[in-house]
């Protein structure tokens, strides 16, 4: 085959190579988007539709996303859909559940540590910026973080990470080196996905980078998507929308169980940008890495890289079309 063929197209595979892959499923991504924009470009609303004009919204962005991934899983990698790690087992969910108490559970534990420390006050609960009671307008956050934990998940991780794992997974790195160099690469670009945000700094940066191999970790341990999508929706949900602090240096926190006034040292809390960027906030990471090991020891036997996730399996009609079994 012409070498300059080579550098797009992988005969063993029989599909185009891990970085043309992962550039047009971007491509994909901004086009549909694109296109979900235009829709609700020119729809106009009134207060009381308020709400649910932004849940539509956020839906079809979440749609959109979703779609742009599992079209890129099918026609450009040529894998199920399973193989992204969405294989909803009973196992599976039991990981979501254990990964929602995970994010629930890190976030109470900075606040807790902060109101000790006296750098928090609690000024008030129930609060909401919108016109509605409180018991409609915090739909609005849940729904927000349930889609970005379940869209994020599935391009950073379930996507993105595992393209890049198989596109180094080659003589003489191999498979496991494939993998930790995979999940660097795909947590720096979820640190610099970040970078734009408002008041975001190099430090905010660098902390979402290890939050990106937090939420890396179960998906190299497990070969599953369930643990990360339950850690990314409650640990966002619980930071903004239960106990009132930043995101990701956004003011997610309109509509919040409850409002706080934030002090203290700003390298301990992050400030403005919220715990994410602050001290407490990456020994919170910290304790939620021995929390994914402790889980994974106890419900699978043992810990360590499942090279599942650098190996391609194709999709079981790609043998009925070509005759051959699935690549191993």
């Amino acid at each position: 085959m012409n070498r300059i063929l080579l550098l797009f197209w992988s005969p063993a595979d029989r599909r185009m190579r891990a970085l043309w892959r992962l550039i047009l499923h971007g491509l994909l991504i901004a086009a549909l988007g694109l296109a979900g924009a235009a829709l609700f470009s020119d729809v106009n609303v009134g207060p009381a539709s308020g709400l649910a004009f932004d849940i539509a919204g956020m839906a079809l962005v979440a749609l959109m996303v979703v779609a742009a991934t599992l079209l890129a899983a099918r026609f450009l990698d040529r894998r199920p859909i399973s193989d992204l790690g969405l294989q909803f087992s009973a196992r599976w969910w039991r990981d979501l559940g254990y990964g929602l108490f995970i994010g629930a559970f890190l976030m109470l534990l900075i606040f807790l540590v902060e109101l000790a420390l006296g750098w928090i006050t609690v000024e008030a609960t129930l609060i909401t910026n919108r016109s509605i009671p409180f018991g409609l307008a915090i739909l609005w956050p849940l729904t927000q973080f349930l889609f970005v934990g379940i869209y994020e998940e599935l391009v950073s991780r379930g996507y993105q990470l595992k393209n890049i794992a198989e596109g180094l997974s080659f003589s003489p790195l191999g498979r496991r080196r494939a993998m930790l160099l995979a999940w660097l690469i795909s947590s720096g670009i979820f640190g610099l996905l970040h970078a734009g945000n408002p008041n975001a700094t190099v430090i905010s940066t660098l902390s979402l980078f290890l939050a990106g191999l937090f939420l890396g970790l179960p998906f190299l341990l497990t070969d599953q998507l369930a643990m990360p999508i339950g850690i990314h929706i409650t640990w966002n949900f619980f930071q903004g929308n239960v106990f009132g602090f930043p995101v990701s240096g956004t003011s997610a926190n309109q509509t919040t169980f409850i409002a706080v006034r934030q002090g203290g040292p700003e390298l301990w809390t992050g400030g403005a940008f919220g715990p994410e960027a602050g001290l407490l906030g990456i020994a919170a990471l910290i304790v939620g890495f021995l929390l994914i090991v402790w889980w994974v020891k106890r419900t699978r036997g043992a810990v360590g890289f499942v090279l599942a996730v650098a190996e391609y399996q194709s999709s079981p009609s790609e043998e009925s079309v070509t005759g051959k079994p699935p690549v191993e």
